[in-house]
């Protein structure tokens, strides 16, 4: 996984940060390293927005209430020279316990799936080259958490993959070059277990085995740090949709061409700013053109002292477009596609329900403000509230205005056991509560408060 940008002080972040460590693989170190890890969870939801896993297709004012207990064991392994390069493999495993409603279709075993298989290589030719290649985790590549971090929306908590070979020229002072191409396939051929397991869609908009919709892409990122004082990132990269069939319709493939850029100014020891602009265009199999846009500003603050608890606070604006014909069968022609921005960068409420598709983030103007602080070794405190507006009325949420509601949570991540690296020691258990609570506006046809509470423990060995 990607590394989260250390200036970032946003919830957001830390949760991203917290979900790299809980998911990403091994240290480098030379020769031949094995370990496993175990996630506990429950999670508990009621009136989640549209109908989780209906996308367009249903919409709906609020889903059911749910309650269900995840287990998901991993087994990595990985050889190397402890310095130049690695193979490393993960092979991940996720049952259920769904207290409400009582069904059985994630019992254990489910089926073991291979979520992570690539080689890598660092600073070769004097540090001048790295690459990876192979199945790896996408969370937040190249610190563009609005552009990757979920290469399988709908395979929910489990994995995070997928398929990708990316290369890396550091030209040091003028700056470094990253260049990718990935593909997203629908299912995973390699998995084995019980037949109800393999007919989970991994990329699709959600919901059952239809639409098997693979995609995959291209993009090229250039960086520079500018002295630390201006970091910024200019990128442009495709995506493409294969052809797929819904409901018994057949959907000619899509093409979206984004470019932009993102500026990171540090104005003080203690403050970052955050500006970045999005634009997309393309056309599908019929000949019909796209056009989106989406903008992103911040501001954050650290404490910078050292002291036993350590402060941060920030605010966000995030636009995307939307389209007034986004309940069609085409989805419309302006709405914003988040590429493979499909996960829980900003919420696990609207994982679960969204009217565009499990995780799409789109039509959207969500402003927030957040703060917590950090105290102790390995404790974190964030929360955030903030409104959300529809760019566009589109229809799908059933009322008749813009306002979609106040989004607002809170977050606790704190160590169990923590191991002792000098002695050799890798045990550690790490734990966190969350909880989300989703005020709907005008927009939705309920008034209806949607919640979402999750408790975990991770097992590190």
């Amino acid at each position: 996984m990607g590394n989260t940008r250390a200036i970032s002080i946003a919830c957001a972040a830390a949760f991203a940060a917290a979900r790299c460590a809980a998911a990403g693989g091994a240290p480098w170190s030379a020769g031949f390293d094995a370990g496993a890890n175990l996630r506990i969870r429950q999670e508990i939801m009621d009136n989640t927005p549209g109908l989780p896993g209906g996308g367009v297709a249903m919409p709906r004012a609020a889903g059911p209430y749910r309650n269900h207990m995840r287990f998901r064991p991993r087994f990595w392994a990985q050889a190397g020279d402890g310095e130049t390069w690695r193979v490393y493999s993960r092979f991940t495993d996720e049952f259920r316990w769904n207290v409400r409603p009582r069904n059985h279709s994630n019992t254990f075993p489910d089926e073991m799936i291979i979520d992570n298989l690539y080689v890598e290589a660092k600073d070769l030719f004097d540090g001048v080259l790295d690459f990876r290649a192979g199945r790896q985790d996408m969370y937040n590549l190249y610190g563009l958490d609005n552009l990757f971090v979920d290469g399988t929306p709908g395979d929910g908590s489990r994995t995070v993959y997928t398929d990708m070979a990316r290369i890396g020229l550091d030209f040091r002072e003028a700056g470094r070059f990253d260049v990718f191409a990935l593909y997203n396939k629908d299912d995973n051929q390699l998995r084995w277990g019980t037949e109800r397991g393999r007919h989970k869609s991994l990329t699709g908009f959600g919901g059952g085995a239809e639409p098997e919709m693979d995609d995959w892409g291209w993009g090229g990122i250039y960086s520079n740090k500018a002295g630390e004082a201006l970091p910024y990132k200019i990128f442009a990269m495709q995506k493409r949709v294969l052809s797929y069939r819904r409901g018994g319709v057949k959907h000619s493939a899509k093409r979206r061409d984004l470019a932009g850029f993102r500026v990171e100014p540090r104005l003080t020891d203690e403050t970052t700013a955050l500006l970045e602009a999005m634009g997309q265009t393309g056309r599908d199999g019929e000949g019909g053109w796209f056009g989106a846009w989406s903008a992103c500003a911040g501001l954050s603050w650290k404490d910078s002292k050292a002291s036993s608890a350590r402060p941060f606070a920030g605010a966000r604006i995030h636009f995307m477009s939307g389209d007034k014909d986004a309940a069609k069968e085409d989805g419309g022609r302006h709405a914003w596609d988040p590429m493979w921005s499909r996960g829980v960068n900003y919420s696990e409420l609207f994982l679960y329900g969204t009217h565009y598709g499990a995780a799409w983030w789109s039509n959207m103007a969500y402003a927030k403000t957040e703060g917590g602080f950090e105290f102790g070794p390995h404790h974190r405190v964030c929360a955030s509230t903030g409104a959300m507006f529809a760019q566009t009325d589109d229809g799908l949420g059933g009322g008749d205005g813009s306002f979609k509601g106040v989004l607002s949570l809170v977050r606790y991540d704190f160590p169990i056991l923590t191991a002792d690296r000098g002695k050799g020691e890798r045990f550690e258990i790490f734990g966190h509560i969350y909880a989300e609570l989703f005020n709907p506006g005008d927009y939705f046809e309920t008034d209806k408060p949607a919640w979402f509470v999750r408790w975990q423990v991770e097992f590190a060995f």
